[in-house]
């Protein structure tokens, strides 16, 4: 019964958005150009030097493409929780939790913007081109993991977001903190994380596991040894990372969940 309710308010948010064709093409547009600001960053930098972090053009491109498509995938699914703060200042959170859904599942339904498949397109473009013209021994687990790398990011980038959020109970204007984090994420994961000091590589993959969205399955596809010695089983672990990630998320929502008391009015 409560699948029913999303699909149908899915359908609905989405036949009023495609009613607007114009509008919807304009913002479409929009968000391809936002997601390939990065990659005329990446461009840009690989016309003043052939290596980056120790890492080719199509090397780095491949990381690229995989997290812009994992983040592409989470800011469709989840991104609506950057709403969190206004629905808690207004009460309106207040009437989700009154109702027999879930109040997460309810957020992440609630505004759904379609043009934010546009983020996804222009990462799967970049993906699809460099690993067709990259030279990669294929086989089946390579097949797999290259089309299950940018869903499990897309998990990783969703309980990122989730646990960023979260924040939000306590600090109501921790909007621009969270985004910090989820935003940022997906810079970071666009690059080796070999161009990082080593601190930020210990707090961005391993306590916030961003390597595990595109570093680490890159080196798995390009059987490339990881410049840091990381041991190459890490490569095929991202879905472990992920479920460890999406565990934390659920943990830290129901807990911020449990101890929200309202807005008082």
């Amino acid at each position: 019964m409560g699948d029913r309710v999303y699909l149908n308010v899915l359908a609905s948010r989405f036949r009023a958005q495609l009613s607007y064709r114009t509008s919807f093409v304009l913002d479409f547009v929009a968000q391809m150009l936002g997601q390939g600001g990065e990659l005329v960053a990446i461009l840009v930098l690989f016309g003043r030097t052939e290596e980056l972090g120790g890492f080719a053009a199509h090397e780095v491109l491949i990381m690229y493409g995989i997290a812009g498509v994992a983040f592409g995938i989470a800011d469709l699914v989840i991104g609506q929780l950057d709403d969190l703060p206004r629905l808690i200042r207004t009460g309106q959170l207040d009437v989700m939790l009154l109702r027999p859904l879930s109040p997460l599942a309810q957020i992440a339904t609630g505004d759904i913007q379609l043009r934010r498949v546009g983020r996804v397109a222009t990462g799967l473009a970049v993906l699809v081109t460099v690993l067709s013209t990259s030279d990669i021994a294929w086989s089946f687990p390579k097949l797999l993991l290259a089309f299950t790398a940018p869903l499990v990011g897309a998990v990783i980038f969703g309980s990122v977001w989730v646990v960023a959020c979260s924040v939000c109970f306590w600090i109501v204007d921790g909007r621009e903190l969270a985004n910090t984090v989820t935003y940022g994420s997906n810079m970071f994961t666009s690059y080796p994380i070999t161009v990082y000091p080593s601190w930020l590589r210990r707090l961005l993959a391993f306590v916030i596991p961003g390597a595990f969205v595109a570093y680490y399955p890159a080196l798995a596809l390009l059987d490339r040894p990881d410049p840091l010695g990381a041991p190459a089983f890490l490569g095929w672990c991202a879905p472990l990372a992920a479920l460890a990630a999406a565990g934390v998320a659920g943990l830290v929502w129901r807990f911020a969940i449990r101890h929200y008391q309202g807005t008082g009015s």
